[in-house]
């Protein structure tokens, strides 16, 4: 696993609070990850290792948020699917009804927290370095440098990428895959892991359809022969066309009510 999506890079994840155009960076230590690089025919036994140990920490943050009442989701896209804008929206509209703080995962820069932090929300960014996903682990690390108020929505972005983050349970209430009309409409076909286990599809920038080939129908058509139980959203983070059954969604996933919730 190390080999292949870049999480054995050994300078480990760096967690930034951002606030008032002030960084505190606090530099990563070694990477938690058990590696073994230079013996192949055992790479099976260390995604296990790696995948278990980041499930027992997975359930740490699951259980700690939900006794504060913090409902995470995990948000991942392409690069360029509109994660951040979709955020942002989702901020202004949703923070006068509860606290709203963020987690940004990009490989590097501080770019899309600094456009989160515009928003007033609070936001801490974890540039993974040659790291493809977020872990657990990091988001252990983001929660105590971040400390969202109790009874408020997490929103996770993870680093743009539909592979390796579908294998990586974070703590979340509900993991949300987004995808952009310009992307085109096999994209359930062609990273078929991530639409399996998702609880949410969102499809974004429908303000586009007219100029681009995108069909919704076949597009949902194909995440349901994935994973029949999943719900599909279909907005424009950028007009707000569809963010009520988008804000819908969140609130019947809330941590604050019920921990048994449907898709």
């Amino acid at each position: 696993m190390c080999a292949t999506c870049g999480c054995g890079d050994t300078t480990g994840p760096r967690v930034s609070v951002v606030a008032d155009g002030q960084h505190e960076q606090e530099q990563g230590h070694g990477h938690g990850h058990d590696h073994e690089h230079s013996h192949p025919d055992h790479t099976v036994i260390l995604e296990q290792q790696v995948l278990a140990k980041n499930d027992g920490i997975a359930l740490h943050n699951r259980e700690g948020m939900r006794a504060r009442g913090i409902t995470a989701l995990n948000i991942m896209s392409s690069p360029g699917a509109g994660k951040t804008t979709l955020l942002a929206r989702t901020i202004r509209e949703l923070e006068r009804q509860r606290p709203v703080a963020v987690i940004e995962g990009d490989q590097e820069t501080r770019l899309d927290a600094e456009r989160i932090r515009e928003t007033g929300a609070s936001v801490v960014q974890v540039n993974t370095g040659a790291g493809c996903h977020l872990d657990a682990e990091m988001i252990d690390r983001a929660l105590r440098a971040l400390d969202p108020a109790d009874e408020s929505l997490l929103l996770i972005e993870n680093v743009g990428n539909l592979v390796c983050p579908a294998l990586f349970d974070l703590g979340e209430e509900g993991k949300v895959v987004l995808i952009s009309t310009p992307e085109g409409d096999d994209k359930p076909k062609k990273y078929p892991h991530i639409f399996a286990v998702a609880d949410l599809v969102v499809i974004n920038k429908i303000d586009l359809l007219p100029y681009v080939e995108f069909d919704v129908d076949a597009c949902v058509a194909q995440a349901k022969i994935l994973n029949p139980a999943v719900r599909v959203v279909v907005l424009s983070a950028t007009t707000g066309e569809g963010m009520d059954e988008w804000y819908e969604w969140i609130g019947r996933r809330s941590a604050i009510s019920p921990v048994a919730v449907d898709n």
